[in-house]
C-alpha cells in the first residue's frame, strides 16, 4: 500500500470513529448536563434537544406542545417543546404554570414563513436548574443549521405577510438575557409564563403527557382557557384569555406591573382591579387622556385599547416583544368592551353602574 492509500485509510478510519462517536452521543439523548450545569453552551445543538437540529426533529422526551391562547409576538410563528428528564414527571397544579422538575427545559423557536418555508430566527430556552429557571436566547445562522448564543440580544430585519395579506417589514427584536427577566419575573424569580394547565388543556395534550408518565395526575375537572380566536366561545372568555396570556405575566399582584393595580390574571374577581372603571395609577401620556383603563361601552375611551393600538415605546403595551399592532386582538377587545353595559346604564343585574 503506497503512502496515499495509507493516508486515505487513516482518514477513513478517523472519520468512522467520528461518525461512531456522534451516533453514540445521539443515542444518549438530551445533554442533561448542559441543562443543569452553570454554563451557557455556545450553540443550541450542544443541548441535543433535537436529533436533527436543522429540521428541529425532537429527541426522546422532547415533546411538542401548543397553547390554547399564545402570546402575540409580531405575528411570528412559534414551535414549542418541553423536555422532562427520564424518571421524572411534572406536578399538576390547576392554578399555576405546569410544575416542571429540575432538569426540565422549555424550548420556543420563533420564525416566519418565507417563500412557503418556515425560517427560524431565534430559539429561547428556559432551563430549570437547581438554582432556579434560567432564560437563554439563541439566534439561527443564515443556513438554518444551528443557532448561536446571543446573551446581548440582537435585531434581525424580516419581511412577512400578516393574516390580512398585508406585507410588513420590521426590525425583529431578539431580547437580551435581562429583558427575558423583565417578562418572566414573578416575585423576583424567573419563571415560565405560557404552559399553565388551563392553557395546555385542549383535551389531548395533557392526556398524552399523563400516558407517557410525564405528568403525575390529571383530574377530570382540569380548567381550560378559551382560545382567543375561537368564534364559537363566549366573547368575554376569549377577551380575558387574551389578556391573561399577553398581559397578566406582568399585571398581577406579584408581577413587574404590580404597582399599577391593574391585574389581568384569569382568577381576578375584582372588576375594578381588572380595569373596569379603574383610574390609571401613573399612565402619563400613556393614558391618551382616557379616564379609565376600561370604560364600559366605550372602547374608544379605554386606555387599554389606546395603548395596545400604539407602537410608541412610551405608550405601547405590552412594552416588549412587538413592533406591530395585533389588529385581530384589538378587534376582539374592542367588541368586548363595546358590549359591556355603559357606566351610565343599568347592568344586567339591574344595578346601575357607577364611576368610582
Amino acid at each position: 500500500m503506497n503512502l496515499a492509500h495509507r493516508l486515505a485509510a487513516i482518514v477513513s478510519a478517523a472519520a468512522a470513529l467520528v461518525i461512531l462517536g456522534a451516533a453514540m452521543e445521539d443515542a444518549r439523548g438530551v445533554n442533561d448536563a448542559a441543562i443543569t450545569g452553570d454554563g451557557y453552551p455556545a450553540t443550541l445543538s450542544e443541548f441535543h434537544l433535537f436529533t436533527d437540529t436543522a429540521t428541529r426533529t425532537p429527541a426522546a422526551r422532547v415533546v411538542p406542545y401548543t397553547l390554547n391562547t399564545p402570546l402575540f409576538s409580531d405575528y411570528a410563528e412559534k414551535q414549542r417543546y418541553l423536555y422532562i428528564p427520564g424518571g421524572k414527571a411534572a406536578a399538576y397544579d390547576p392554578d399555576k404554570v405546569i410544575d416542571l422538575p429540575v432538569g426540565s427545559a422549555l424550548v420556543k423557536t420563533f420564525g416566519y414563513q418565507q417563500a412557503g418555508t418556515f425560517r427560524a430566527l431565534e430559539t429561547r430556552l428556559l432551563l430549570h436548574r437547581a438554582s432556579g429557571w434560567v432564560a437563554i436566547p439563541y439566534v439561527w445562522n443564515a443556513e438554518g443549521t444551528d443557532a448561536v448564543l446571543k446573551r446581548a440580544g440582537t435585531r434581525i430585519p424580516v419581511t412577512f405577510t400578516d393574516p390580512s395579506g398585508t406585507e410588513r417589514t420590521i426590525s425583529y427584536s431578539v431580547p437580551n438575557q435581562n429583558q427575558c427577566k423583565d417578562c418572566h419575573a414573578l416575585s423576583g424569580a424567573v419563571t415560565p409564563i405560557g404552559p399553565k394547565i388551563r392553557n395546555l388543556n385542549d383535551g389531548k395534550q395533557l392526556q398524552a403527557l399523563l400516558k407517557a408518565g410525564m405528568l403525575d395526575r390529571l383530574p377530570a375537572d382540569a380548567p381550560r382557557l378559551a382560545r382567543w380566536d375561537d368564534a364559537t366561545a363566549p366573547l368575554a372568555d376569549r377577551a380575558r384569555a387574551y389578556l391573561e396570556t399577553n398581559c397578566a405575566h406582568c399585571h398581577n399582584p406579584n408581577g413587574a406591573a404590580s404597582n399599577s393595580g391593574l391585574y389581568l390574571d384569569w382568577h381576578q374577581a375584582d372588576q375594578n382591579a381588572r380595569g373596569i372603571l379603574k383610574h390609571p395609577v401613573a399612565a402619563g401620556r400613556g393614558s391618551g387622556n382616557g379616564e379609565f383603563d376600561i370604560d364600559p361601552g366605550h372602547p374608544e375611551r379605554s386606555i387599554l385599547i389606546f395603548r395596545m393600538e400604539s407602537t410608541d415605546p412610551g405608550i405601547a403595551m405590552p412594552e416588549l416583544g412587538r413592533a406591530t399592532v395585533h389588529a385581530e386582538a384589538i378587534d376582539l377587545l374592542t367588541r368586548w368592551i363595546a358590549e359591556m353595559p355603559p357606566a351610565d346604564a343599568p347592568t344586567n343585574s339591574g344595578v346601575k353602574a357607577t364611576r368610582n
